[in-house]
Formats: structure tokens, C-alpha cells, sequence
């Protein structure tokens, strides 16, 4: 028979079940370097398109009217960006799970237990939920910052690995 301070006990001891965490992928990590170097190689591709559409069309980019836009322009502007950034990598995403610098630098951006991470996931969580973030004042500025430094926990997963649940691996 169990008294009753021994039931009161065990109300509040800590679940006996056994939890197991998810499988990590059996490939290696990528690099901090490696994927530091990643981003400013997307970076420049991205500025080099920006750059051409800012010069063949309409839209004028780099005008000195772009300090006073408005919000609503420059989120406008933003989504531009994502549909540049879906057009220059959305095939290797969708195929390889690389952008283009990832490709060059050999990584690949798969789901914790070593999967494929499918297109919604990529673009929609990993990149657009980042990129939408991003485009708020102040908030946008901190996100990024917080963002990037999440590289130097122990797993090397960023805030949008987090929301993603990717992790970037060597090829």
C-alpha cells in the first residue's frame, strides 16, 4: 500500500518515460566558414541581379528616391528579391538542396535525420519566414543579427535551420 505522501511524491516527480532525440544525419556538418563564405557568394549574386534589374527595367533600384519609399515599396521591393533569389536557386533547392554557392562549396541543406528537405520547406520556412522578419524596422535588424550568430551554438543550426528543421551538411 502506498501512503499517501509517497503518492503526493510521485505526482510531481519527473516523467519516467524514455524520450528519444531526433537522429542527427549521419553526413558532417558544414563549416562556420564554409557557410559564411556561402552567404556572401548568394549575396553577391543576388546584388549582381538586383543590379541588372535595377538597369534593364523600370524599376529603379538604386535611385536616390529609394531613402524616402515607403514601406509598402520596399516590401514590394523585398518580395522582388525573393522571387530573384527563387529564380536563381529554386531548381537546386528543389533537386539538390543547394543554392549555388552551396553547390560550389559542397553542402547541401537537408532535414535533421539526413532527408530531403522539399521546395515549401526551403524557400517558404528556411528563407521567406527570415526574409518577411527582416523587412520590419528594428525587428528585421535584430533578427538578422541573432540570426547569424546562432551559427556558434554547438549544432551550428541558425534560427532558420530552427524553423525549418534543416541543418546544412557537407556533400
Amino acid at each position: 500500500m502506498v501512503s499517501q505522501h509517497d503518492a503526493a511524491a510521485q505526482r510531481y516527480a519527473p516523467p519516467t518515460a524514455e524520450v528519444a532525440d531526433l537522429v542527427e544525419a549521419a553526413q558532417p556538418l558544414a563549416g562556420r566558414g564554409r557557410r559564411f563564405a556561402g552567404a556572401l557568394i548568394d549575396t553577391v549574386i543576388l546584388l549582381l541581379l538586383w543590379w541588372l534589374v535595377g538597369v534593364l527595367t523600370p524599376l529603379k533600384l538604386y535611385s536616390p528616391q529609394m531613402a524616402t519609399a515607403g514601406v509598402t515599396t520596399l516590401m514590394g521591393y523585398g518580395f522582388v528579391g525573393l522571387l530573384l533569389f527563387a529564380a536563381t536557386n529554386g531548381w537546386l533547392l528543389a533537386h539538390r538542396g543547394q543554392t549555388v554557392a552551396k553547390m560550389l562549396l559542397g553542402m547541401r541543406i537537408v532535414r535533421r535525420d539526413g532527408s530531403a528537405a522539399d521546395l515549401p520547406r526551403l524557400l517558404g520556412l528556411r528563407y521567406g519566414v527570415g526574409a518577411l522578419i527582416s523587412l520590419l524596422p528594428v525587428v528585421g535588424m535584430v533578427y538578422s543579427l541573432a540570426d547569424g550568430l546562432m551559427i556558434f551554438r554547438a549544432d551550428r543550426r541558425c534560427i532558420h535551420d530552427m524553423i525549418a528543421g534543416t541543418i546544412v551538411v557537407k556533400t
